[in-house]
């Protein structure tokens, strides 16, 4: 038991509990108290309305006064009769001056003994707490609160033995929990010892012992010593409970630390001894007495420091030269080489962060955004548990640049780890100890490397780890990756708990479906796709060329590129959704103009699409264009690749026969599948399309897609089958200049497909002017780049009613 309630929150009128033992004394000679019936008339007071903590009869506290009304009240005091009401309030965070409602119920008289100011708007009143009183009426502050309060006088219970019991339970509680308190004056337990009355011994015991603010008061309002009693043994009991736990702790605490103590003297006389002997081994010794050294500074936890020090002794006793001996010297410089308590301060700067993001990659603007709003939670909660961030795209986007960018924002040191082809489990968990040649994981490899706890790894290629007979690795990283679990991830090699849930894990990934489910349920995706022309462009001009010529050793006056130059790069020497190729034919540039200033450095030269095509060949690409004429069965369709969109042309041929269809061009089963139903779903519409029934059985029909060598598939090519098929058998030619998109079904609704922006922008290459997109797919249009949306008319259809409807009219003007 600590004899002062806890402090208040706030300054104003919060007091800080000093027992004044005279006075307490003084209390219990003034006798006993006797219970009776409550004063008939009340005394009109000025009230001082309290904070967080409550006032029992008795108490001697120092009070903080710092609202002007209270400061007001406190000056009006007249110099004979300084006595006051004391009331808590309700709600402790209102700063108005409250009303009698906004009170607790049942407050004490008490006395100004002395006033000390300490500034203009702070004073400390020493006030003397009398007796319990309720408020029988009141009236508005003006600027203060005064009200009529009546006393109200506590009721023992009938003396008896067990109530003599009872009283002196609560006595040798009170004194035992003191025992507990170092802090507490020694003439307290004289006076709990001392204090006859129960009523007033409960007051004291309340006064000091710390409780809720809401039973404190609850305690001021029981009016019945015996009730009081009973709940203050409760009190008491539990504080006692609290108090001895602590003890053990402390005491626990302080024994670990005299081990330690004890521990690090021995060895210091162990090393004197050793030095007198002079036995040799000096050299070992030297080395042996540094990795301790470096033990002790490494901050390893208990469970580290535990299994380091059983080494140490196993050290000892092995001859030197020993083979298991340097096993375990290299073991223990493992761990007293890992940042165990090792960090980097966060830069969390989302500003700074979003320059770096900037400065580094063009576009990207959702990818940015969301690597940005992570950086803001970890910096409005630093202790939280981040995601795990999978940046899901084809190659050469930036997936990797863009982690080194986040710990670059962060100023945290960057490690990759690479994934690809990885097969053996012992590559994250690492090797047990028991093999020759023993190793820990990459990852724990990579945090000794990195010399902090919290770096950012990337998980380079995660989509493309193996399995076979010696494990699987995919499996080995479901704890790594999980922010519940990682706190305690356990290297094979180190055998103890190591916290990874400082580290920032960002895995890159080309294609999420070889990732195994459990594993892909621990990653936040994070999609980017391919970049647009417009991208590649500024990313070339910005960032490509001037890092070439940096690297060739050219100056901007060496070489010049102009953007047409670049343009005809993009468009016929590369074709692929990032832009790693197109550096690839800028370095060829460079290389070629790098051999011209070598022999005259006065060289300038600006290269134009016809310097670059005699430097790299003839155009290695030709994009198909959008048809010249338009003719029945021949449609444009639209294709997402590994590298960015395509158009696809469609041709459908009919002879006389009897009903087959053919397929060629290396259709896949899916796309196959799409023919059938287009053709059923035409047939089953072939009296609202004009077509004579007899037709389909005495024709053979022939579907070709050009570049067959190229393996096709997917279902969005289906409104562009049943398209042909309706053109070839109605005779009425397809829109030249329009391509389409969109699976569909037997009831001829066009369902969504995925890659709208690639497929748009392949549109927007081959000179499309129209493109017919499934409805369904409305809500990917933000994602369609601008450049498109002004010289591309985008059409969102339902039906193949729809499609029909714009593909066989005529274009419009």
């Amino acid at each position: 038991m600590k004899p002062n309630p806890p402090r208040a929150k706030e300054s104003p009128h919060a007091p800080a509990l000093v027992i004044n033992v005279n006075t307490a004394a003084r209390a219990i000679q003034r006798g006993k108290n006797t219970a009776g019936p409550t004063e008939s008339s009340g005394t009109l007071l000025a009230v001082l309305p309290i904070r967080n903590a409550i006032l029992f009869p008795g108490m001697v506290v120092p009070l903080t006064i710092g609202r002007s009304a209270s400061r007001k009240l406190i000056d009006d005091l007249p110099e004979k009769d300084r006595r006051i009401a004391v009331f808590t309030q309700r709600t402790e965070d209102d700063e108005k001056e409250p009303l009698a409602d906004d009170l607790y119920p049942v407050g004490v008289t008490a006395t100004v003994m002395r006033i000390i100011k300490q500034d203009s708007e702070t004073m400390v009143a020493i006030v003397s707490v009398e007796d319990r009183v309720v408020i029988r009426s009141s009236g508005k502050p003006s600027p203060y609160l005064k009200a009529r309060v009546e006393k109200i006088a506590s009721v023992n219970p009938p003396d008896s033995q067990e109530w003599k019991a009872e009283t002196a339970s609560l006595r040798e509680s009170a004194l035992r929990l003191l025992e507990h308190k170092s802090d507490v004056p020694e003439q307290v337990s004289v006076v709990i010892r001392n204090i006859d009355d129960a009523g007033r011994l409960s007051d004291f015991i309340a006064g000091g012992i710390d409780m809720p603010l809401a039973d404190r008061q609850g305690l001021l309002e029981e009016l019945s010593v015996e009730k009081r009693v009973r709940s203050l043994q409760l009190a008491v009991a539990s504080q006692i409970q609290i108090a001895e736990l602590q003890d053990k702790i402390q005491k626990d605490v302080q024994s670990q630390f005299g081990e330690m103590q004890r521990r690090a003297w021995l060895s210091e006389q162990k090393k004197a001894i050793e030095k007198e002997l002079g036995e040799g081994q000096q050299e070992a010794t030297d080395e042996l007495g540094k990795l301790r050294a470096r033990l002790d500074a490494a901050q390893l936890p208990a469970a580290a420091r535990e299994q380091a020090d059983r080494e140490l002794k196993r050290l000892d006793h092995i001859p030197q030269g020993s083979p298991e001996g340097s096993v375990i010297f290299s073991y223990l410089e493992t761990l007293a080489a890992l940042p165990w308590g090792v960090t980097t301060e966060d830069n969390l700067d989302l500003v700074h962060a979003r320059k770096v993001l900037d400065d580094d990659h063009f576009g990207l603007e959702k990818v940015k955004r969301r690597l940005v709003e992570s950086l803001a939670v970890r910096k409005l909660n630093p202790k939280g548990r981040s995601p795990i961030l999978l940046l899901l795209g084809p190659p050469g986007v930036g997936k990797t640049s863009l982690g080194q960018s986040v710990a670059k924002a962060l100023g945290r040191h960057f490690s990759r780890v690479s994934l690809g082809g990885v097969r053996d489990e012992a590559d994250i968990r690492g090797h047990r100890r028991t093999y020759i040649g023993a190793m820990p994981g990459r990852l724990i490899t990579e945090i000794r490397r990195a010399g902090t706890r919290n770096p950012v790894i990337l998980l380079d290629e995660i989509d493309k780890l193996g399995s076979d007979f010696r494990g699987d690795p995919s499996s080995a990283l479901l704890e790594v990756l999980d922010p519940a679990q990682n706190h305690t991830f356990t290297d094979h090699y180190l055998d103890v708990p190591f916290d990874l849930s400082s580290v920032l894990f960002i895995a890159t990934a080309n294609s999420a479906d070889t990732i195994p489910h459990a594993l892909r349920d621990r990653l936040e995706i994070i999609e980017l796709s391919s970049y647009t022309a417009r991208e590649k462009k500024a990313i070339a001009t910005r960032y490509l060329l001037p890092r070439q010529r940096r690297e060739h050793g050219l100056k901007t006056r060496h070489l010049k590129v102009s953007p047409d130059t670049i343009d005809s790069l993009i468009a016929d020497y590369t074709r692929e959704a990032g832009v790693r190729d197109l550096e690839r034919q800028l370095a060829s540039i460079c290389r070629a103009v790098a051999a011209r200033v070598a022999i005259d450095p006065d060289t300038s030269v600006a290269v134009t699409p016809d310097e670059a095509a005699a430097i790299l060949g003839p155009p290695r690409f030709i994009h198909d264009e959008k048809l010249d004429i338009a003719r029945p069965g021949v449609v444009t369709g639209l294709a997402w690749t590994p590298v960015g969109g395509d158009i696809l042309h469609i041709e459908a041929l009919r002879y006389p026969g009897k009903g087959a269809v053919q397929f060629t061009g290396q259709l896949g089963d899916v796309m196959k599948e799409s023919v059938q139903t287009a053709m059923s779903l035409v047939r089953s519409r072939s009296d609202a399309l004009g077509i004579p029934g007899r037709s389909f059985g005495q024709n053979d029909v022939h579907v070709h897609v050009p570049a067959g060598a190229v393996p096709k598939d997917g279902p969005s090519a289906g409104v562009a089958m049943f398209t042909a098929l309706a053109s070839l058998y109605t005779g009425k030619p397809v829109r030249h200049d329009l391509a389409m998109t969109g699976e569909v079904s037997l009831r001829g609704t066009v369902l969504p497909i995925g890659g709208l922006k690639e497929k748009s922008l392949a549109a927007l290459r081959a000179g499309i002017t129209t493109i017919l997109v499934p409805d369904a797919n409305r809500k990917d249009s933000p994602d369609i780049p601008d450049e498109v949306k002004k010289k591309v008319r985008i059409i969102f259809v339902k039906t193949v009613d729809d499609v029909l409807k714009h593909a066989l009219a005529a274009p419009e003007n």
